[in-house]
């Protein structure tokens, strides 16, 4: 009996330390700066050679999704990468002097980039095609990486919600309607 208790505390601290691994590991892979070789391989040759022989890492392994899923939507990074299509109206902040179109009439437009991007077109081609921002068209309309202070609220809550190359729908800004791609 005192064997099988010890077992099972080996056992027990066996998942917990798995559980440990995953959530290192998920943090390591969002965390571009991290180096490989960090703890979380060490963690992960321990337990492959026990795993056979304890019941209980059936049930961490289906709990490992359930880790690993919640970080790509639920925990939010510190910065993302991201492109644009800005589809401005006559009157919007900045808009370039050309546009003349109302915003009605550049939500619907907008629309349209969102569901062409939503079917896998080419995004940097939706940008040359629809982009009424100049220098967005010259960086295939990379925005680059920034963090969520750097944007307006609207465009920084839509690119963080998304998942690394998923394209939003019409996000509505004081400088038009954008459909945001994120790159990383």
């Amino acid at each position: 009996m005192n064997i099988r208790g010890k077992s099972r505390s080996f056992a027990s601290a066996l998942v917990i330390g798995m559980h440990l691994a995953i959530a290192a590991a998920t943090t390591a892979c969002d965390d571009k700066s991290a180096k490989p070789g960090g703890s979380a391989p060490a963690a992960s040759t321990t337990p492959s050679a026990t795993v056979s022989a304890v019941p209980a890492p059936s049930t961490s392994a289906s709990a490992a999704p359930a880790a690993s899923s919640p970080s790509a939507p639920t925990a939010v990074p510190d910065a993302v990468a991201a492109q644009h299509v800005l589809v401005a109206w006559k009157g919007a902040e900045k808009a370039p002097k050309g546009v003349t179109r109302t915003k009605a009439e550049a939500k619907k437009r907008a629309e349209e980039v969102a569901a062409r991007a939503k079917t896998g077109a080419d995004f940097s081609a939706l940008v040359a095609e629809y982009s009424d921002d100049p220098a967005a068209k010259e960086r295939q309309g990379s925005v680059g990486k920034f963090t969520r202070d750097k944007m307006a609220k609207p465009f920084s809550d839509a690119a963080f919600a998304l998942a690394v190359g998923e394209s939003s729908g019409a996000v509505e800004t004081p400088f038009g309607f954008h459909v945001i791609k994120r790159n990383q």
